[in-house]
């Protein structure tokens, strides 16, 4: 909702995403789907399965939810220790 109590149109989404990264200071012009993949990313890395993300993220090609729960380089530090 905004804070007119009206529901967001998706350009207003849009630019309050990018307000968002502007003032946070980020270099680089934040957009909505960088969302999309920044929860693939992290919910991947914290051990969620990729069929459980695929319904999650709602995606029907098994191949898209791949691209997007890129699993962090560390990830399998110690994994043999």
């Amino acid at each position: 909702m905004t804070e007119r109590g009206g529901p967001f149109t998706i350009t207003g989404f849009a630019f309050l995403v990018s307000r968002a990264g502007a003032k946070a200071g980020l270099s680089f012009k934040a957009h909505v789907h960088m969302l999309r993949h920044t929860a693939g990313y992290k919910l991947a890395n914290d051990g969620h399965d990729t069929r459980t993300l695929q319904a999650y993220l709602g995606y029907k090609d098994i191949q898209h939810t791949v691209h997007y729960t890129e699993l962090a380089t560390n990830r399998f530090d110690g994994f043999w220790r």
